[in-house]
């Protein structure tokens, strides 16, 4: 099963979970479930679309996030995995869901088709 695991993290989090965070890539590398991933650019070079009546509204700056801190949406991971409790397992281990947060969602089939 497919999953991709949305990673929001904080400015001043950012160095304290970094070698953690490559330690675990490289791990899941090895085992066969990972399929990619990657930091996303810094805040200030995201922009946000939107269409009202008929016309695209462009802003400046990344989706925010509720919350007091600074949490952003800050990376992914592509992982393919035994079960949703295994894609889990491994959200629970990236250093940011001490900080942050993981979202964990499975990836649709091609086509559409639900899982």
């Amino acid at each position: 099963m497919r999953f991709m695991l949305l990673i929001y993290s904080s400015p001043d989090a950012r160095q304290e979970v970094t070698r953690e965070h490559v330690r675990l890539r490289a791990e899941l590398a090895e085992s066969g479930e990972w399929m990619g991933g990657d930091e996303l650019a810094g805040d200030e070079l995201a922009h946000v679309v939107r269409v009202r009546d008929g016309a695209a509204v462009v802003g400046a700056g990344a989706y925010r996030v509720a919350g007091d801190r600074g949490e952003h949406l800050a990376g992914y991971e592509l992982i393919d995995c035994d079960s949703l409790e295994r894609a889990l397992e491994i959200a629970a281990r990236l250093p940011q869901a001490r900080v942050c947060g993981v979202e964990v969602r499975p990836l649709m089939h091609p086509g559409g088709l639900e899982m």
